[in-house]
């Protein structure tokens, strides 16, 4: 927490998308942390203590979002982790999400009621 909002870490190359999602998410009383690459987001996650991060699956490399959430893992993230894709749960076919490190998937385009109460679940 930061400020007494909760401290939600966005992760994904597109900043039209990572402006969208600010704009949401602080509208309704969050904090946001951003980043624009897998890498960048590390750095994030190690400053700001998310209390739940969104990565998007796919960004300036091919699984560089499942690869992130492998290294969130081994520097001991203990917030809710949240995959982004425009693939859909086809990606999680052969997997549980549990099983891949993460608590769920938002589609692309996120839709703004689903994220919200997913957070307000999640978080109280």
């Amino acid at each position: 927490m930061k400020d007494g909002k909760h401290v939600i870490l966005c992760i994904d190359d597109d900043p039209d998308y990572l402006e969208s999602i600010r704009m949401i998410l602080e509208s309704n009383g969050y904090a946001v942390a951003q980043a624009r690459s897998a890498e960048e987001g590390l750095r994030v996650f190690r400053a700001s203590k998310p209390d739940l991060i969104v990565i998007d699956l796919m960004m300036e490399e091919v699984d560089s979002g499942m690869n992130l959430v492998k290294e969130l893992q081994l520097a001991g993230n203990r917030a809710p982790l949240y995959m982004l894709s425009s693939a859909g749960d086809q990606l999680f076919l052969n997997r549980s999400y549990a099983e891949l490190g993460l608590d769920g998937l938002f589609q692309k385009p996120i839709q703004p009621q689903v994220l919200l109460s997913t957070l307000k679940q999640r978080l109280g």
